[in-house]
């Protein structure tokens, strides 16, 4: 939150449009969305006046380092680890992807797609407004190939095809309604092929490459539960209500979610990338070894 200072009596939008150089349409979706503020409350109207003190909400990206995965003309790729937001989820959060991807390529950069904040692995985002609408399309054209690893409970001994369409939880009297989604005949159609890559006796656990041809939210892992192999260290699909409640609410401690689940994290990483864009083929993956990850995160 920054303090301004307007010298004379000017509309919002004349003085914002010259002191910070943005367009009359961001100056209308900052005023509508409450980041313009006179005593403390919000303006309704770019056409409303400015004079003396008054404070603007913005965004400055702050980067912490997080190289680029990889570097092209219309766009960059990021490795992200588990537990990094892709955005804020409100103007207290600290840090999230965009920070480091506006910081590093600038405010007309965005991110064309998110994963989870559990999820770890590769996030493609734009590198300006034209190849963020084309990237887009991309997805919504189900033009993007991608690959997930994931570590499964039980053997799975076979390729799956789960072809189970998704509707979002709409019980407003649950605390459930913040997160899950579930298989449901009245819901999207959504579409997951399943091989799997290798089993852990010891563990009973099987490694797989999990491949969306939709893209709903919690697809992969509500596609796993469904098929009585959830993903080890989902804090939500395959808990009790209690338990969902209290992780949500940041109240579940680690070595309990680790007894629950299975891992201190949600182990699915988006391991893989395939799409073409303006004639040209790109195929990228991850360099992160996912199955030592695991390893690690289910000893607690």
């Amino acid at each position: 939150m920054k303090k301004m200072f307007a010298k004379e009596k000017e509309r919002a939008f004349v003085f914002l449009k010259r002191e910070l150089g943005i367009s009359q349409r961001d100056i209308q979706r900052y005023i509508a969305i409450g980041r313009v503020l006179v005593n403390g409350v919000p303006i309704t109207k770019p056409s409303e006046y400015l004079e003396g003190t008054f404070e603007y909400i913005c965004f400055e990206p702050v980067s912490k380092g997080l190289a680029p995965h990889e570097v092209h003309e219309n766009f960059v790729v990021f490795d992200k680890p588990s537990g990094m937001l892709i955005h804020p989820q409100n103007r207290h959060t600290e840090y999230s992807l965009i920070d480091e991807l506006r910081s590093q390529f600038g405010m007309e950069a965005n991110i064309a797609h998110r994963i989870d904040q559990e999820t770890s692995g590769l996030v493609l985002c734009a590198r300006d407004k034209k190849s963020e609408i084309d990237i887009k399309m991309m997805f919504q054209e189900r033009e993007m190939k991608k690959k997930y690893l994931a570590m499964v409970h039980g053997e799975l001994k076979e390729e799956l095809r789960i072809d189970a369409p998704l509707l979002r939880y709409d019980d407003e009297k649950s605390a459930l309604v913040r997160m899950v989604v579930k298989v449901d005949s009245s819901g999207k159609e959504s579409l997951t092929f399943v091989k799997p890559l290798k089993y852990f006796p010891h563990l009973n656990t099987t490694l797989v490459e999990c491949s969306p041809h939709t893209g709903r939210q919690h697809q992969i892992r509500v596609h796993m539960f469904h098929m009585k192999h959830p993903i080890v260290g989902d804090p939500v699909y395959g808990q009790s209500e209690e338990n969902i409640v209290k992780y949500l609410d940041r109240e579940l401690e680690r070595d309990t979610r680790v007894k629950l689940s299975g891992a201190r994290r949600l182990l699915l990483h988006a391991n893989e990338l395939e799409f073409e864009l303006y004639g040209k083929k790109y195929s990228m993956k991850s360099n992160v070894d996912f199955e030592q990850i695991c390893f690690e995160s289910m000893k607690g």
